[in-house]
């Protein structure tokens, strides 16, 4: 079937995958349901070698969820984000630490998924800050050559309709390395997607994130990145699991599956020729 020419053709990315089980669950559920056409995974998190062959087994883009604030049990460099922050634009941090930890998440990611990442972004967009932002790009033309992920870009659409406060948060995030990011990744020939929507202050319950939702898709363009963090149940110590099961709700609900159609929102799940 040919897409119509108001077809906009985007990606709504779910992050975490590897978190826990219900992160995971909710995922390959709004998956199986046509709801999602990406997952980006922490590749250290305790429940990612558990549900590896489930991900392998969907139509989705899976992509590195660069990490350098969560340990997750794991070792390495993990700050919390300001102090990161605060190193990286300062250009403190340890280079060899920050080149052996990218490392590590590049090959973690292939040997549980037996291929290459189709896309990285970062936890807490931290791919884009600098130190960081160097040592990824060269290693992934490293390592990849002309066959390289593409990488998420944190421009944000135009928000009409969006709470001040939510426009100032998805700009903040914007100018904490995006453009400094996009122009290297694209002197380096990556592609990245065109503009980027999802940012708010995980508030709100069901309601709130189905408004947002409406809005984000009815401004969506073709070549748009949408993130989510959806969960099919609530975790203990995740302070964040009452919004991811919102979130998961909302997604999966009737009214999303009319906006998509409304909108003309076409999911682009992983392509062929992006397998190893």
């Amino acid at each position: 079937m040919t897409a119509s020419p108001d077809t906009k053709r985007v990606v709504l990315c779910a992050d975490d995958f590897g978190m826990n089980h219900s992160v995971d669950d909710g995922i390959l559920d709004l998956a199986r349901l046509n709801r999602l056409s990406a997952a980006s995974c922490l590749v250290d998190g305790p429940s990612f070698s558990t549900n590896t062959q489930a991900l392998k087994l969907s139509p989705l883009q899976t992509g590195l969820h660069l990490n350098f604030t969560e340990p997750l049990g794991a070792q390495g460099l993990y700050l919390p984000l300001t102090v990161l922050m605060r190193r990286a634009f300062l250009y403190q941090l340890d280079v060899a630490r920050v080149r052996a930890q990218i490392l590590h998440q590049l090959d973690r990611f292939e040997d549980e998924m037996g291929r290459r990442p189709d896309f990285i972004d970062g936890h807490q967009h931290i791919h884009q800050f600098p130190q960081i932002r160097t040592e990824l790009l060269f290693e992934l033309v490293r390592r990849y050559g002309q066959r390289r992920p593409w990488l998420r870009y944190t421009g944000a659409r135009g928000q009409a309709g969006i709470p001040l406060g939510l426009r100032l948060k998805a700009r903040i995030i914007q100018m904490l390395g995006a453009r400094r990011f996009s122009q290297l990744a694209r002197r380096d020939g990556f592609d990245l997607n065109n503009r980027f929507a999802g940012v708010y202050d995980f508030q709100g319950g069901h309601g709130a994130y189905a408004r947002l939702l409406a809005v984000w898709l009815r401004q969506m363009r073709s070549g748009d990145l949408l993130m989510c963090h959806p969960a099919r149940g609530i975790e203990a110590g995740d302070p964040l699991g009452a919004q991811r099961l919102a979130e998961y709700q909302v997604l999966a609900g009737d009214d999303a599956g009319r906006w998509f159609a409304d909108h003309g929102i076409a999911l682009e799940a992983r392509a062929d020729d992006r397998l190893a």
